[in-house]
């Protein structure tokens, strides 16, 4: 036979159905066997592109789910008009918001790691060699997720909204306050910008020391329930002056949403544009400065650039210990391609 028969051959083979080379029809091959395939269908396998981006946003969605829900059912239940008798207090706030952000990164753990925050997603690809091809598209994901949140809970409430307010179609920041973060009137706006940097940072030091294999790390699947303490311990101790954000997607999806609903450019120009210096900034640099910290006195992997090796070092091939969890911080082990 020659080469190129045999090439012609190999080629067939290659094209041929499993079934076709063991001469069983289709219908008989099926009823015989079964193989798994990890695309059944198209849909799946475009599903396989935005898999990690609508995790985070179906957690993002959790979180302002249960944050924006007990905000509006604790301060609209206060007027008479809407409740017999208030359903909450301010101790009611900070448990849901925990409870929201504990769910969100159950949610979203195993598949993306459960950042639900554009400022662990930074911190991460700074420090923790996280992809900075997927910021993008975690970001955004984050970012329509508490837009979409916040509108289903709006949708849930604006007759409560109406009766609160005095009347139908009012709109004022004392209910878009119930959606997005306000600081109090005394806060000069520097202390704002700190307050929202304090906040981010304790979050992102726990969440760093969380996912440090060499740390104490609580078992994996358990990673949600060390937020729910630390966002509940955050709002218990600094969540009065500024409404503690400390994420930028949890602020600016909510504040979209409530411009696009009747209230209007007054939540963008409060306090010379609030939402840019305090809630987004103020959270990124602490998340920023949070990490720096952890790495320079605790952690000592090779994924943070403070533990590169120096050029002595290099020259006798030397390097870090490998010490960090892969899915940090949701503490899931990442799938594996079947």
């Amino acid at each position: 036979m020659s080469a190129s028969d045999n090439s012609s051959a190999n080629n067939k083979a290659a094209t041929a159905h499993l079934e076709d080379i063991q001469g069983e029809s289709p219908e008989v091959f099926q009823s015989r066997y079964e193989y798994y395939t990890q695309y059944p269908n198209k849909w799946s396998r475009w599903r396989e592109y935005i898999r990690e981006p609508a995790a985070e946003m179906l957690g993002t969605m959790t979180l302002i789910l249960f944050g924006t829900g007990v905000d509006c059912q604790v301060v609209l239940s206060t007027k008479t008009g809407v409740a017999a008798s208030p359903k909450g207090d301010y101790l009611s706030l900070n448990f849901g918001w925990a409870c929201g952000a504990a769910l969100g990164v159950w949610v979203s753990g195993g598949i993306s790691g459960g950042h639900i925050n554009p400022a662990v997603t930074l911190a991460l690809a700074v420090y923790r060699k996280f992809p900075w091809r997927k910021v993008p598209g975690y970001m955004l994901g984050q970012l329509i997720g508490a837009w979409i949140a916040a509108l289903i809970v709006f949708a849930n409430y604006f007759h409560a909204i109406d009766i609160f307010e005095g009347g139908k179609g009012v709109r004022t920041l004392s209910t878009a306050s119930l959606f997005a973060t306000y600081s109090l009137a005394y806060m000069p706006a520097a202390n704002c910008f700190f307050d929202e940097f304090i906040g981010a940072f304790i979050l992102l030091l726990v969440v760093f020391a969380v996912s440090d294999r060499r740390n104490g790390p609580p078992p994996p699947g358990l990673v949600p329930l060390v937020i729910f303490i630390v966002i509940l311990g955050i709002g218990a101790a600094f969540g009065m002056q500024t409404g503690y954000a400390i994420n930028p997607a949890r602020d600016l999806g909510p504040r979209l949403m409530t411009a696009m609903v009747g209230y209007g450019h007054q939540v963008f120009n409060y306090r010379s544009q609030y939402w840019l210096w305090t809630p987004i900034l103020g959270s990124f640099a602490g998340a920023l400065v949070a990490p720096l910290v952890y790495d320079v006195f605790i952690f000592n992997g090779d994924e943070s650039f403070i533990n590169r090796p120096s050029v002595s070092a290099r020259r006798h091939f030397a390097h870090a210990r490998h010490a960090e969890r892969p899915m940090a911080p949701a503490g899931f082990e990442p799938d594996h391609a079947v």
